[in-house]
């Protein structure tokens, strides 16, 4: 899958681990980083939603938004832009890492 980020912040956190503005957990950031590793290694959407760790799932009150877990407290929103009828492949827009409630 391919993955293209829609924030300079969320990419220069890619990029460098680092971000001034987005004020994250150590490990938030790694998981991050992973996720996006998971991510760009998956060939369909089928090998995302049997990791169950990520939790991924589509938001509610969004056409085409989806989020994935990164800890109890943080979600990464993305966007997926079907690459085919059948909802298979896409390529993800990364938008925001985002607050959640517990």
């Amino acid at each position: 899958m391919n993955v293209f980020i829609d924030d300079k912040e969320l990419e220069k956190l890619y990029e460098t681990a680092k971000s001034n503005k987005l004020r994250l957990p150590a490990q938030v950031i790694d998981k991050f980083l992973a996720t996006v590793q998971k991510i760009e290694a998956a060939t369909t959407i089928y090998d995302l939603w049997a990791d169950s760790g990520l939790n991924f799932e589509k938001l509610k009150g969004y056409k085409n938004r989806y989020s994935m877990r990164l800890s109890g407290k943080y979600r990464l929103e993305m966007e997926i832009k079907w690459l085919n009828d059948d909802q298979i492949q896409g390529d993800f827009i990364l938008k925001t890492i985002s607050t959640h409630y517990n």
